[in-house]
C-alpha cells in the first residue's frame, strides 16, 4: 500500500482534504476524531495516515510514508539534507505564512538586520550576555542570521506563544511564523524590513527513501499523475 500522510487536525487538515477532493480523490478519517487512520477513495492501493504536521517530515525522511502534506518551513527546518530525502511534488497554495524576525516597537532605531546586529553588540556590552531571540526554527534562523552577518545573539527555544516571550522577559526578540501579523501587533512587536527568512505554504512531498514494490510504484505514479506532479 502507498501511505499518504496528511495533518491530523485543524484548518490545514480541512484544506488538504478539500484540495485532494478537487483532484478527484476523497480522504476520510476512519471512525472517531481520536483515530489516526483514514480511507482513500478515487484510487486503489492508497492508505491514509493522519499525523501532526511536524511529524510528517520525519516520516517522509524515514521512508515510513510515501507522500505527505506539510508546511515547507517544517521540511527545511527538520530535514537539513532534504534534497536527498524528499522531493517536492506540488505546492498546494494554502497554509501561507512567513518566518520573520520581530523586535519590540519601542526599539525605534532597529528596522533592519544591520540595526539588529548593532543592537546585539550594544546589548551584550551593557548586560554581559547575548541578546535572546525566541524561536521554534533554530536551523533556519541561525543560518539566516549568519548569512547576513548578525552576531552576539543566542537562540532560545520556544514551543508555544513565542510572541509573548518578550513581554514575559524570557527573550528580547522573536523569530516566528506569521500570516497576518495580528499577534505581533497585539504583543507590541514589529517585523524587520527585510524579506522573510522563509515564505512557507502547504506542499505535497514524496519520500526518496520509502521502499516500493513494482505494483506500489505503479500506484504511486498514478496517484502523483492525478495530483499534477
Amino acid at each position: 500500500m502507498i501511505k499518504l500522510g496528511i495533518p491530523s487536525k485543524g484548518r490545514l487538515m480541512a484544506d488538504t482534504i478539500a484540495w485532494f477532493a478537487d483532484q478527484g480523490i476523497t480522504l476520510r478519517r476512519s471512525g472517531s476524531d481520536r483515530e489516526y487512520a483514514g480511507e482513500v477513495t478515487g484510487i486503489d492501493g492508497v492508505e491514509l495516515v493522519l499525523l501532526s504536521a511536524g511529524e510528517i517530515p520525519r516520516e517522509l525522511a524515514a521512508g515510513r510514508i510515501h507522500l505527505g502534506v506539510t508546511g515547507s518551513d517544517l521540511i527545511h527546518e527538520k530535514l537539513p539534507l532534504n534534497a536527498t530525502q524528499i522531493t517536492e511534488i506540488a505546492p498546494l497554495d494554502f497554509g501561507h505564512a512567513d518566518l520573520i524576525i520581530a523586535v519590540p516597537n519601542a526599539w525605534v532605531d532597529v528596522a533592519t538586520l544591520d540595526d539588529l546586529d548593532a543592537a546585539c553588540a550594544a546589548f551584550r556590552a551593557t548586560h554581559g550576555f547575548r541578546l535572546r531571540i525566541a524561536t521554534k526554527f533554530h536551523r533556519l534562523v541561525r543560518d539566516y542570521l549568519q548569512a547576513n552577518g548578525v552576531a552576539d545573539y543566542q537562540l532560545v527555544d520556544s514551543q508555544g506563544a513565542t510572541e509573548g516571550t518578550v513581554l514575559n522577559e524570557t527573550a528580547e526578540a522573536v523569530a516566528d511564523i506569521t500570516s497576518t501579523g495580528v499577534t505581533l501587533t497585539a504583543n507590541h512587536l514589529k517585523m524587520l524590513s527585510e524579506e522573510p527568512i522563509h515564505k512557507s505554504q502547504a506542499t505535497l512531498f514524496a519520500s526518496q527513501t520509502a521502499a516500493m514494490t513494482e505494483a506500489e510504484k505503479s500506484t504511486f505514479d498514478a496517484l502523483v499523475d492525478m495530483l499534477g506532479g
